[in-house]
C-alpha cells in the first residue's frame, strides 16, 4: 500500500515539477545578490574567468582571484578594482593540493568545509557540453568534463543528503568557446561562442540558482533526445551537425 501512496505522490511531484518550469519559462525569476560576497574565482588570469571577474567586480563582490599566470591575474585585479570591487591575488597552481592549502589558509575560508558549517553559499563547477556527449579525438578532454559533470551531480545529491539546503551549486557547459583551446572550431548546429558571452550566461545562472547552465540554453534539447532517439539517428544527427577543428592526433589533422 506505500508503494502505491509513494507512486501517486511521485507522480504529483512530476505534475507539479512541469507546471512550475512553464511558469518560470514566461515569469523572469527573482535574482539575488552577490554585492559583498566572497568569491573564489580558479583561472581568473584569462577567457571565461577574467570575464565572469568583472562581472562579478560590477556586482560589488569581494573577489579572491586565482592563477597560475602572475601577470595575467594581476591584469584581472587591477581592471576588477577599476570596477569597484575588493580584490585579493593569489598566484597558485591548482594541479598542487599543496599550493591550494596554503592559498586557502591566507584568506577567509569559504570553501566547503566553512560553508557546510554555516549552511550558505554557491559551488560553480566548470564543465562542457563534451561532459554530455562526446566528439572524436576529445578522448581525455570529453572523459574531464564527464568527471566534472559527476562531481557536480554527486556533490549536489551530497549537500542535499547532509540537509544543506542553503549552500547552491551551478555547473556551468558551454559548446565551443574562442579561446583558442581548439584550432578553427565549427559546427552547424552549434555556434561558437565567445568569453563575454559565456560570462554572463554563468552569471545568469548563478543568480537564478540554476543547476545546469548550458550555453546556448536549447543545447538541453538535443541532451534530451539523445536518450530516446536511436543510434542510427544519433549518427545522422552528428553527420548533419559537422563538428570540425583543428586535432592534434599524433600529428596535426583536420578534424571532420
Amino acid at each position: 500500500m506505500h508503494i502505491v501512496l509513494d507512486l501517486l505522490l511521485l507522480l504529483g511531484i512530476i505534475i507539479f515539477s512541469y507546471l512550475e518550469s512553464l511558469v518560470k519559462f514566461f515569469i523572469p525569476q527573482r535574482r539575488k545578490s552577490v554585492a559583498g560576497e566572497i568569491v573564489l574565482i580558479t583561472g581568473a588570469g584569462h577567457g571565461i574567468g577574467r570575464l565572469t571577474a568583472y562581472e562579478f567586480a560590477k556586482r560589488k563582490s569581494r573577489l579572491v582571484l586565482w592563477d597560475i599566470n602572475k601577470h595575467g591575474v594581476e591584469e584581472t585585479a587591477t581592471q576588477c578594482r577599476k570596477l569597484g570591487a575588493t580584490v585579493h591575488v593569489f598566484v597558485v597552481d591548482c594541479s598542487n593540493r599543496t599550493a591550494i592549502y596554503s592559498a586557502v589558509d591566507q584568506i577567509i575560508k569559504a570553501l566547503l568545509p566553512s560553508m557546510i558549517r554555516r549552511n550558505y553559499g554557491h559551488i560553480v563547477t566548470v564543465a562542457s557540453v563534451c561532459g554530455h556527449e562526446v566528439i572524436p579525438y576529445f578522448i581525455p578532454y570529453c572523459s574531464s568534463k564527464f568527471a566534472a559533470v559527476g562531481f557536480h551531480r554527486a556533490l549536489t545529491a551530497e549537500l542535499e543528503a547532509l540537509g544543506k539546503t542553503g549552500i547552491q551549486t551551478s555547473c556551468l557547459c558551454p559548446v565551443f568557446v574562442n579561446t583558442g583551446f581548439t584550432k578553427n572550431p565549427s559546427t552547424r548546429l552549434w555556434p561558437v561562442l565567445e568569453t563575454d558571452e559565456v560570462a554572463k550566461s554563468l552569471i545568469d545562472g548563478i543568480l537564478t540558482n540554476k543547476k545546469m547552465i548550458f550555453v546556448p540554453s536549447y543545447i538541453n534539447i538535443s541532451l534530451i533526445l539523445e536518450k530516446f532517439l536511436p543510434e542510427r539517428a544519433l549518427k545522422a544527427i552528428s553527420r548533419i551537425q559537422n563538428v570540425q577543428f583543428e586535432a592534434i592526433v599524433g600529428h596535426k589533422t583536420k578534424m571532420k
